[in-house]
């Protein structure tokens, strides 16, 4: 840790394919003790589970590499540490490539810790009677369409990581916000015991976790929450004390917002439950919380509670779930709404002639209808957009949809053009199962990679 009285983190990336330039400027300007790239939504892990069934050396994220070339060259000249859980289904191939990018980067044999113990696909297998959380059925259903299984681990398993001093720390499966909160754990020498620091570096890791969405991202709205510079923006990074008191704030000169209400917005990002926001490492509490402006682009958070962790870990089972067929159509001109609901009630015509039917049938009409339905009283639009999305267990049938969208261009309504080819694409579906922590202690493996 190079500040004595703080540690200071970076969020490098929110996702998998976040822009890289601000992590970049995080490791040039920032003066950061550690650079953090949480990169895996619910069902990255399974697509990349079904990637490395494909190509066993594959299953990590896929920018790996070109998001390690960039930060690498300075994160190992200023010795900043990375976590990231970029190793998605293939943590041990991504510390592979690392390590190999770092010498062709002329960087020397850079060390990597490998966090594994996050596939619970055979335990799950071996328990069909686990009870899907979103439905209250046995996993046994989704058994014969899974692909697999991933418990979200806690900070305990990366603190054990960072405790063998690899530069880079690579996992699979964790919780967003323990990415964040092992570093603190690590650095001041936290114990589960100690709630009220645990549960700050959970609050903090979670606004960190999705990168620039707190420092004015997913807040800036023209006219009304301006953002400066917002071609510009900056990552956020986290000023942690001992005690457990942290700041938000940004790289100076970089473009973008830190405020009380662009945090009050992360915050309540995903939360659910304000008084009851379960995680691996606590249970979290934020209805005390208290967001101070320190500063231009600074704000200083306090009196977050938390209760123990529970007995479980959450897992997520991702599985084959048919496919999604969709065309798309464009109207123009005057009647162009009435032509588009005629051209709509034309292709599921046509799709019953053809004897196709569907789970799921959606129509909508982009710049209308698309997000909150049609409005009873909106001005009639001069153009658009047509799109018909369906789901179903066959693939010939998700075809057809494109098929008879398309159509349209000569065998419908007047007017229609600007379609799209018709796209099909598998399903890959997720749903939460809960599982004994003890039943995965024993999988859990940390390796130091290289010297």
């Amino acid at each position: 840790m190079k500040h004595t009285e703080f540690l200071r983190i970076g969020g490098g990336a929110g996702f998998s394919d976040d822009r890289i330039p601000p992590a970049v400027e995080l490791a040039e300007l920032g003066d950061i003790d550690y650079l953090v790239f949480e990169c895996l939504a619910e069902r990255t892990i399974a697509r990349e589970q079904q990637t490395k069934l494909q190509n066993p050396s594959k299953g990590y994220t896929p920018r790996l590499q070109e998001r390690m070339a960039a930060v690498l060259p300075a994160c190992v000249a200023k010795h900043i540490r990375i976590v990231t859980n970029m190793g998605a289904a293939n943590p041990e191939s991504a510390a592979n490539e690392t390590r190999k990018l770092a010498k062709e980067l002329g960087l020397g044999d850079v060390s990597c810790a490998v966090v594994t113990g996050d596939d619970v696909t055979e335990l799950v297998r071996a328990h069909p009677e686990l009870e899907i959380m979103e439905n209250g059925l046995p996993v046994e259903s989704l058994l014969p369409q899974m692909i697999a299984s991933n418990a979200y681990l806690g900070a305990d398993v990366i603190v054990k990581a960072l405790e063998t001093d690899a530069q880079i720390i690579i996992t699979g499966r964790v919780a967003d916000p323990s990415l964040f909160l092992a570093p603190m754990m690590h650095e001041f020498k936290w114990s589960y015991d100690d709630l009220e620091r645990i549960a700050a570096g959970t609050v903090c890791g979670h606004l960190l976790e999705c990168g620039a969405q707190v420092s004015g991202g997913n807040f800036a709205d023209p006219g009304k929450k301006v953002v400066d510079r917002l071609s510009e923006l900056g990552n956020p990074f986290a000023d942690v004390a001992a005690n457990g008191s942290f700041s938000i704030s940004k790289v100076a000169g970089s473009g973008g917002l830190v405020s009380v209400a662009t945090v009050k917005e992360q915050l309540l990002y995903e939360l659910h439950d304000p008084s009851h926001y379960i995680t691996p490492d606590c249970v979290l509490d934020v209805t005390d919380l208290e967001l101070i402006q320190l500063a231009k682009d600074r704000v200083q958070v306090l009196s977050a509670r938390g209760k123990p962790r529970t007995p479980s870990y959450k897992v997520t089972v991702g599985y084959d779930d048919g496919y999604i067929g969709e065309g798309q159509i464009s109207y123009a001109g005057p009647n162009a709404l009435e032509r588009a609901k005629w051209g709509a009630q034309i292709v599921q015509d046509r799709l019953k002639q053809r004897g196709f039917s569907y789970s799921e049938f959606r129509v909508d009409y982009i710049g209308m209808s698309s997000l909150h339905g049609l409005p009873e009283n909106k001005i009639e639009p001069y153009e658009v957009r047509l799109r018909l999305v369906v789901r179903t267990p066959s693939k010939t049938a998700a075809q057809a949809v494109g098929f008879e969208c398309r159509a349209l261009h000569l065998n419908g309504p007047t007017g229609a053009g600007g379609g799209i080819d018709p796209l099909v694409k598998s399903v890959l579906a997720v749903q939460s199962v809960l599982i004994p922590r003890h039943w995965i202690d024993s999988k859990i493996q940390i390796r130091k990679m290289g010297s």
